[in-house]
């Protein structure tokens, strides 16, 4: 590791807001699919398909994102944001997407 590298003493800071709004926008998106599977949310029949797809492809990003970011020397927070970045990237999409759509009751 270069230990010339500059560190952002904000990183970690960043880190934690991606990852509690990860965390906020993750359990926006279950309650939406869940009332969604229920009748009460209008949700697109590809919904359940959806939801246990694009999480292979997330992960599989997120650690490969990771990896590089280690290999290249950045510091473990660095590198843990470049694996929380394609995840926090899918629930952001996933939570504007759904909440866009109307309840299903009237």
């Amino acid at each position: 590791m270069d230990t010339t590298q500059s560190h952002d003493p904000f990183a970690l800071m960043r880190l934690s807001t991606d990852l509690a709004w990860m965390t906020v926008e993750a359990g926006a998106v279950i309650w939406m699919r869940s009332l969604g599977m229920v009748g009460l949310w209008r949700v697109s029949e590809m919904e359940p398909l959806r939801m246990v797809a694009e999480k292979q492809g997330a992960f599989a990003e997120a650690g490969r994102a990771a990896f590089s970011a280690a290999w290249h020397g950045a510091h473990p927070e660095e590198a843990m944001a470049a694996a929380v970045r394609p995840l926090r990237d899918v629930t952001r999409s996933n939570s504007h997407r759904l909440a866009r759509r109307d309840p299903a009751v009237q």
